[in-house]
C-alpha cells in the first residue's frame, strides 16, 4: 500500500515546495510620497560620468538631497534613439517611432511640430506613431497615453512635445523653449515635460559644455517649480550605439536620500524608462490607465550610501561595467562553445577504444597518462561557466584592457577548480568527478542568488541591465547550470542510498532548488520554477530504476501542472503591481492581449535561437550524447544501468532546460548552459565505465573449482576480505558485495555503495543492465542486482567466479 501511495506522497512534497516558494512577496520596506504638480526634466544621452560638482552644479545638489539611480531606457527600437525614448515615455510602454534608421545608430530624426495658436500645438505624425505601435510592434503601446491620463499637461521643447502629445498629437501647452522665467508655465498644469538639451558628443571637452548647458537649464526649472511638487530628472535616451545606462534623479517632499527602484526591476538603484508615466500617476494620485502602461511606479530604498561620491561612484561604475560585458560576453561564449566542441571530437577516439578487451587481439589501450589529461580538460571545460561568474567578483573591467583581465580571472579559476576537483576525496571512484563538479556549480550560484545575485547582474554569464530584460534574481545562463548542478547532485547523492530512499533524496534536493529558484527573495523566476518541477517529478519517477512509464510520467506532469495552477491562482489574487511574469500573463490573457505576449515570447525564441552562442553549445552537445554517448561503444547507457539515479538526473535536466528555455523565451540558451556541465561530465564518466566494462570477479579462496558462496578455510565470506565479498556479489546478482555482507568500504551491512561497479554478469557479457521495475525485478525476469535477497529467495544457480578486482567500488585508475 505504501509503494502505490509513493508516487502520490512526492507528488505533494513537490507541489507544497513550489507553491510555498512562490507565494511569498519580498517586502521591500519602499515608500513613494505623493506631489501636487510633477516636472519631468528630460536630457538625451545624460550619464552618471557626466555629474560632477564643478561642471553641473545643479544635478549634483538635487542628487544630495534627492534619491538617485540608474535608468535603463530600453525602447522597442535598439539603440534607443532620442525621438524613441521621448516616445516610451510618453506611452510608458516600449515604443520606437517610426522610419527607418540604416546603419543600427541614431541619426537625426525631425519631428514636425506645429502651432495653429499660442497655447499648444500639434504633432502631424503622432497618429502614424501611434499606427505603427499599434499593428507593428509587439508590445501593444499607445503613445500618448500619460498626456491622456491627466487633464492637462505642458511640454517645452520638441523632444518634451513627442512625451506630451495626446494620441491625435495635440499638445496642450506647449513652449518651444524654456522661458527666462518659467513659474507661471511650470504652474499651468499639474504635470509639466522639459527637454534641456542631448548630451551626445564624443569629445569630452564638448560633451562636458553640453552636460553644462543642460545644468543651467535645469537650475531655471528649479527655481520656478511650483510648490510641494516633484521633479525627476532622466537621460531619456541614448544617442549611438551600444546602450548605456542614465542618470535617474527624483527630488522633492519625501524623496528625500536613498535609490530609486521599481517593481519591474526589483533592485535598488535601478529602474527603467517605462516606469517614469506610471511614476507620474501614481505620485500625483491619478488612476492607472487599462491595458497601456508596462513600467510600475518607482519607489525609494533607503540604503544609499552617505558619502554623494560614493554613491555616484555606485551607478557609474555599474554603467562601465555593462558596457565592458557587451563586449566580452560574446567572444566568451563562442570561445566556450568552440573549446567544448574541439574537446568532443578529442574524446571520441577514447571512447572507441576505453573498452579493455579481454585476449591479445584488441585494440592497445590507450595510455593512461592521456587518458587522465583528457578527464582534467573535461572537468575544466565543465567548471567553466560557474568560473566565468565568480570571476565578476573582481573589479576586472575598471582596466584598460578588460577583456584580458577577465580572462586572466577566468582562467585561474578554472585551473583552482579543477585542482580542486582532482585533489577531493573520491575523485578515483566512477561518479567521483561528476559529484565534485556538479556540488561547485551548484555552490557558486546558489550562493550569488542568496547574497542578492550580484555576480549575475552585469555579469559576463549573467544579465545585463543595458539589455532591460531581467535586474534581479536567476538568469538564463545560471538558471541552465543551477538546474544541472542541483539535479546532478540529486542523483549522486540518490546512488549512495538504498533504491526506496532515492525518489525521496531527489525530491528534497530537487525541491529546495525548486525554492531557490521561484523564490521572489531569490531567483524571482516563476517560469524556471515550473519547468524544474517537471524535471524534478521525471526524476523522481525513475531514479530507483525502471522505464518512464505511462503512470510515472502521469504523476511527473501532475506536479508540474499543480504547481503551475497553484502558483497562478496565488499571482492572481495579488495586486497588479506585484504579479510575477506568470500572473501578468494570465491577467494578459483574460483582457484579450495575452497574444501580444505569446508573440513576444515567440519572436524572442527564434531571435535567440538565430543568433545565440549557447545554440551551438546546445546542438553539438546533443550531437556528442546521441550520436556517441547513447552508441553501444559510448558508454553513456552502461552508465545509465549501473546507476539509474545519474540517468533519472539527466533526463530531469533535460525536460526542465527545455520546458525552462521555451516558456521563458531564451529558446536554447537555458539547455546550452546545461549543456556546458553536463556533457563533459557524462563523457568523464562514460570513459570510466568503459574502462571497467570487462572486468571480472575474483576466486572465492584460490582453490581449484571453487564456486561462488563457498566458504573459506579461515570462515570469511567468501575469500576473505573484500575479494571474497566481490565474489560472494557475483553469485548473488549484488554488485560487489555479498547479501548482507559488510565491506570495509560499507559500514552499514548490506546497504549498497556510493559508486558500484558493474554487476558481475553485466562485465561478463558486456551487455548494459536492463532497467527494473518498482519490485526489483529487471524487465527479463533477471533480478536487480541492487536490491537485497529477501529471506527465502532462492539464488540462482552457481557459476564459477571469474577474475576481478576486490574492492567494492574500482578505482578509475
Amino acid at each position: 500500500m505504501l509503494r502505490r501511495l509513493t508516487p502520490v506522497l512526492l507528488t505533494l512534497v513537490v507541489v507544497a515546495l513550489g507553491i510555498t516558494a512562490l507565494s511569498a512577496r519580498p517586502d521591500e520596506g519602499a515608500t513613494r510620497p505623493g506631489a501636487d504638480f510633477v516636472v519631468l526634466v528630460g536630457a538625451a544621452g545624460l550619464r552618471w560620468d557626466d555629474v560632477d560638482p564643478e561642471n553641473t552644479p545643479t544635478l549634483w545638489r538635487m542628487a544630495e538631497q534627492g534619491a538617485i539611480g540608474s535608468l535603463s531606457v530600453r525602447s522597442a527600437h535598439r539603440p534607443t534613439c532620442p525621438v524613441d525614448g521621448w516616445l516610451t515615455l510618453g506611452a510608458g510602454n516600449f515604443a520606437a517611432w517610426p522610419g527607418a534608421r540604416p546603419g543600427g545608430g541614431c541619426p537625426a530624426t525631425g519631428v514636425t511640430v506645429e502651432r495653429p495658436d499660442r497655447i499648444g500645438a500639434n504633432l502631424p505624425d503622432q497618429a502614424g506613431a501611434v499606427a505603427h505601435n499599434q499593428e507593428q510592434l509587439s508590445w501593444g503601446a499607445t503613445p500618448g497615453a500619460l498626456a491622456e491620463s491627466v487633464r492637462c499637461s505642458v511640454a517645452v521643447g520638441p523632444g518634451a512635445a513627442v512625451a506630451a502629445a495626446r494620441p491625435f498629437g495635440r499638445v496642450d501647452r506647449y513652449a518651444p523653449s524654456l522661458p527666462e522665467n518659467p513659474a507661471e508655465l511650470l504652474g499651468s498644469c499639474v504635470l509639466s515635460i522639459v527637454d534641456v538639451g542631448t548630451v551626445d558628443d564624443d569629445d569630452p571637452a564638448v560633451r562636458s559644455a553640453q552636460a553644462r548647458e543642460a545644468d543651467a537649464r535645469l537650475a531655471r526649472v528649479l527655481a520656478a517649480r511650483p510648490p510641494r511638487s516633484l521633479v525627476l530628472v532622466a537621460g531619456v535616451s541614448d544617442t549611438d550605439s551600444p546602450s548605456r545606462l542614465h542618470v535617474a534623479i527624483a527630488d522633492g517632499p519625501g524623496w528625500e536620500g536613498g535609490w530609486l527602484t521599481s517593481p519591474s526591476t526589483a533592485r535598488s538603484g535601478y529602474l527603467q524608462l517605462i516606469d517614469l508615466a506610471p511614476t507620474v500617476l501614481a505620485v500625483l494620485d491619478k488612476p492607472m490607465p487599462d491595458r497601456a502602461f508596462l513600467g510600475r511606479p518607482a519607489v525609494t530604498v533607503d540604503d544609499r550610501p552617505d558619502d554623494l561620491r560614493a554613491a555616484i561612484e555606485a551607478p557609474a561604475d555599474a554603467d562601465r561595467e555593462a558596457a565592458a560585458q557587451r563586449r566580452v560576453a560574446g567572444w566568451f561564449f563562442t570561445l566556450l562553445a568552440a573549446a567544448q566542441i574541439a574537446l568532443a571530437v578529442v574524446v571520441l577516439p577514447l571512447l572507441r577504444r576505453a573498452r579493455r578487451l579481454a585476449g591479445p587481439h584488441g585494440p592497445e589501450p590507450v595510455s593512461r597518462r592521456i587518458v587522465a589529461v583528457v578527464e582534467l580538460l573535461l572537468i575544466a571545460a565543465a567548471l567553466a561557466v560557474p568560473a566565468a561568474l565568480l570571476a565578476d567578483a573582481v573589479p576586472w573591467w575598471r582596466g584598460d584592457h578588460a577583456g584580458v583581465w577577465y580572462a586572466s580571472v577566468t582562467a585561474l579559476l578554472i585551473i583552482g577548480g579543477t585542482a580542486a576537483v582532482r585533489f577531493s576525496p573520491g575523485h578515483d571512484r566512477t561518479l567521483g568527478p561528476l559529484g565534485a563538479v556538479a556540488g561547485l556549480a551548484t555552490l557558486v550560484v546558489g550562493v550569488d542568488v542568496l547574497t542578492g545575485s550580484r555576480l549575475q547582474l552585469n555579469g559576463v554569464v549573467g544579465y545585463s541591465a543595458l539589455e532591460g530584460g531581467r535586474y534581479a534574481g536567476l538568469g538564463t545562463v545560471g538558471l541552465g547550470v543551477f538546474i544541472a548542478g542541483a539535479l546532478l547532485c540529486g542523483g549522486w547523492l540518490a546512488q549512495r542510498f538504498r533504491r526506496g530512499w532515492r525518489p525521496m533524496v531527489m525530491v528534497t534536493v530537487g525541491g529546495l532548488a525548486v525554492v531557490v529558484v521561484g523564490s521572489p527573495y531569490l531567483g524571482a523566476d516563476s517560469i524556471g520554477a515550473i519547468a524544474l518541477t517537471a524535471g524534478v517529478s521525471v526524476a523522481a519517477a525513475i531514479c530507483s530504476g525502471g522505464w518512464l512509464t505511462v503512470s510515472r510520467l502521469a504523476w511527473a506532469t501532475m506536479a508540474a501542472l499543480a504547481v503551475t495552477v497553484g502558483f497562478a491562482l496565488v499571482d492572481l489574487g495579488r495586486p497588479a503591481d506585484e504579479r510575477g511574469s506568470l500572473g501578468r500573463f494570465l491577467a494578459a490573457v483574460g483582457d484579450g492581449t495575452g497574444g501580444l505576449t505569446v508573440h513576444r515570447s515567440s519572436s524572442s525564441n527564434i531571435q535567440t535561437l538565430m543568433n545565440s552562442p549557447l545554440t551551438v553549445l546546445a546542438l553539438a552537445g546533443a550531437a556528442l550524447v546521441w550520436l556517441a554517448l547513447l552508441q553501444p561503444w559510448g558508454g553513456l547507457m552502461r552508465l545509465f544501468g549501473i546507476y539509474p539515479a545519474i540517468r533519472a538526473a539527466m533526463a530531469g535536466t533535460g525536460v526542465a532546460v527545455g520546458l525552462g528555455g521555451v516558456l521563458g523565451g531564451s529558446a536554447l540558451d537555458v539547455a546550452g548552459a546545461a549543456a556546458a556541465l553536463v556533457v563533459p561530465m557524462a563523457a568523464l564518466a562514460a570513459l570510466r565505465v568503459l574502462d571497467h566494462s570487462t572486468d571480472r570477479t575474483v576466486p572465492d579462496s584460490g582453490r581449484p573449482g571453487g564456486e561462488v558462496g563457498a566458504t573459506p578455510p579461515d570462515g570469511g565470506s567468501g575469500g576473505g576480505g573484500a575479494a571474497g565479498g566481490a565474489a560472494g556479489g557475483a553469485a548473488g546478482g549484488a554488485p560487489g558485495r555479498d547479501d548482507g555482507a559488510t565491506s570495509p568500504e560499507r559500514p552499514d551491512a548490506g546497504a549498497p555503495a556510493a559508486d558500484d561497479p558493474a554487476p558481475a554478469h553485466d562485465a561478463a557479457s558486456g551487455d548494459d543492465p536492463a532497467p527494473t521495475d518498482d519490485a526489483g525485478t529487471a524487465e527479463g525476469g533477471e533480478r536487480d542486482p541492487e536490491r537485497p535477497r529477501a529471506a527465502g529467495e532462492r539464488r540462482g544457480p552457481r557459476v564459477p567466479a571469474q577474475p576481478a578486482p576486490a574492492a567494492t567500488e574500482i578505482p578509475a585508475g
